[in-house]
C-alpha cells in the first residue's frame, strides 16, 4: 500500500478529526481492545466508524487494522496490553482525573461501544460465564458513565477510592476476559 501511515500519523489523524464518526485515539484503543478480547464482532470496522467506513481514507483503515493486529499479538504473547492512560492511578499522591474529558473515560467509552456494538455478539449470552463477564467489565461500564441512570453505578462513580481501584483492575481484567472468551478451560 502506498502512503502507509506510521502509528504516530494514525494517532494524529484520529485525534485531529472533526468528524462525529471518528473516535479519538484513546477511545479507538478501547474499542479495538474490546474487539480483540471479547466475542467476535464481524462488522467491527463498520461499528468503529458508525457505518461511515467509505468516508475514511484507505491508509487510515489499514493503520487501524495493523493497530488491532498488534493488540492481538500482545495478548497472544501474554504481554499485558499497554493502556493509553493510568500512569497515575496507582499513585496515591496524584489525583486521578475521572472527568468526562479524561483519557480513562474516553477509553472506557470506546471499549463499551464495541462491547455492545452488535446485538448478535452478546458478551453475556453464556450463562456459565455471564457473571464473570459482568464483574470483569464493571470497571469499564462504570468509568464510561454509560449507565449513569442506574443509581448503584452512579454511586460507584462518586466514590474516588472505588474509581481508582477499578482503574487499577482494568489491565488484569482484560487478560481474564481474553482467557474467558478465547480458551476452552
Amino acid at each position: 500500500m502506498s502512503n502507509q501511515l506510521s502509528f504516530d500519523e494514525l494517532l494524529d489523524y484520529l485525534d485531529n478529526q472533526e468528524s462525529q464518526f471518528v473516535l479519538d485515539s484513546v477511545a479507538a484503543h478501547g474499542f479495538l481492545t474490546a474487539t480483540v478480547i471479547g466475542r467476535p464482532l464481524p462488522n467491527w470496522m463498520d461499528a468503529l466508524f458508525e457505518g461511515h467506513v467509505s468516508e475514511i481514507p484507505e491508509n487510515v483503515i489499514d493503520g487501524i487494522k495493523r493497530w488491532r493486529d498488534s493488540i492481538m499479538a500482545e495478548l497472544k504473547n501474554e504481554t499485558p496490553i499497554e493502556l493509553p492512560f493510568g500512569e497515575d492511578a496507582g499513585n496515591e499522591e496524584v489525583a486521578v482525573d475521572f472527568s468526562d474529558e479524561s483519557d480513562i473515560v474516553a477509553w472506557s467509552i470506546g471499549f463499551v461501544d464495541a462491547m455492545y456494538g452488535d446485538e448478535a455478539s452478546d458478551w453475556f449470552e453464556d450463562q456459565e460465564t455471564a457473571e464473570d463477564v459482568a464483574v470483569l467489565t464493571l470497571p469499564m461500564i462504570v468509568l464510561s458513565g454509560i449507565d449513569d441512570e442506574d443509581p448503584e453505578l452512579s454511586e460507584m462513580r462518586k466514590d474516588e477510592d472505588k474509581m481508582v481501584q477499578m482503574a487499577n483492575s482494568i489491565e488484569g481484567n482484560l487478560t481474564e476476559l481474553f482467557l474467558l472468551f478465547h480458551t476452552n478451560d
